[in-house]
């Protein structure tokens, strides 16, 4: 009796020490799942489709699940780019141009038309490790602007080229040509026309206005943008535009300038902005943005809060920016009553916003 009592006391203890090493072993397998997850290589995406008088009561449910769905189709492509081990350049040039391709959007194929009923679209792109950057002005055939930006980045010696120059060097690089019909939308030639007549309206009630286009605050919104770090370290921004509805002569705003609607450097933070073109290029917002973070030490959220919610107010302007900085920080700040705007960071949770909430 004895034997059996010492032998079940064998076989209890190690029994015991045997699920005691296996416990162990799970949480020893527990805490390396984590310090893996915390110790994988950190990257995030933010995007923008365009600032202004974005207001909840102008704005149908199926328009603005249809804004949503986009904006998180676009944001999904990029962030998948960045998950694999894609570079940030290649993540925010495929989300930008999932929202060129949708009309909902004042870029590609939803681009406004300018006083002369053309589209003439500017975008630009910049490398936050080299400081390259591209940018092209005014072009009309070109279906993706922002990949023209790019090769005008990796493929010359140049950072910006305009109108048929451009367009016959995006000949060359052998990319996707359009006729101009293709970036024909009803809705934003309606706007053109709305524009037109109150425009006339106005210029009939004083002519002391011939010279100022009383329609300019509510006829510049919709440019699309994204900023992204990737899991090198590296950082990128790009924006995209049609430009102001009922624009004349040639003009061109801050997207395709590099340093006003565009900046990047690995230092402090990527950053592409949309508003008021003329205020953006005035204030040099995107750079100045990236000089408080890197000159004055402040934070990603406290230069773009100063830059955007006192700087450029003080100027006259409006509109709003995304950023993403070196440690993956986000800021979608805009002095608007709304911003199209998402984000996503490296565990995959998703932010989608439309108004000021």
């Amino acid at each position: 009796m004895k034997k059996f009592i010492l032998l079940l006391s064998i076989i209890g203890f190690f029994s015991c020490n045997e699920k005691t090493e296996v416990n162990s072993a799970e949480a020893n397998a527990s805490n390396v799942n984590t310090e893996e997850q915390d110790s994988a290589p950190n990257f995030g995406i933010v995007i923008h489709g365009g600032a202004g008088t974005i207001l909840k009561e102008n704005m149908s449910d199926s328009l603005e699940n249809a804004y949503r769905a986009k904006l998180e189709e676009a944001i999904r492509v990029g962030h998948e780019i960045l998950a694999n081990g894609g570079t940030s350049l290649e993540a925010v040039q495929a989300t930008i141009n999932v929202m060129e391709d949708s009309p909902l959007f004042n870029a590609g194929k939803g681009a406004v038309f300018t006083n002369a009923g053309t589209n003439e679209m500017d975008a630009s792109i910049m490398d936050g490790a080299t400081l390259d950057a591209g940018a092209v002005a005014g072009v009309t055939t070109v279906k993706n602007p922002i990949d023209l930006a790019y090769e005008v980045m990796v493929n010359s010696e140049h950072v910006m080229m305009a109108g048929k120059g451009a367009e016959i060097f995006a000949k060359q690089q052998e990319m996707e040509i359009v006729d101009p019909d293709y970036f024909y939308t009803e809705s934003r030639y309606k706007s053109l026309k709305r524009i037109k007549e109150s425009e006339q309206t106005e210029l009939d009630h004083d002519s002391r206005s011939a010279f100022v286009d009383p329609f300019i605050k509510d006829s510049k919104f919709g440019t699309v943008g994204c900023a992204a770090l990737d899991k090198h370290g590296n950082l990128a921004a790009g924006t995209s535009t049609g430009g102001m509805t009922n624009k004349k002569w040639g003009r061109i705003g801050d997207a395709p300038i590099i340093g006003a609607g565009t900046y990047a450097n690995n230092k402090t933070c990527a950053v592409s902005g949309t508003g008021w073109g003329e205020f953006f290029i005035r204030g040099v917002v995107a750079y100045d943005i990236s000089a408080l973070m890197e000159y004055q030490g402040l934070s990603l959220q406290e230069a773009a809060r100063r830059v955007i919610q006192e700087k450029n107010p003080e100027l006259g302007g409006n509109g709003g920016i995304i950023a993403i900085d070196h440690e993956g920080n986000v800021s979608m700040e805009f002095n608007t009553a709304g911003m199209y705007r998402a984000k996503m960071n490296k565990d995959g949770e998703l932010e989608i916003g439309i108004y000021g909430e």
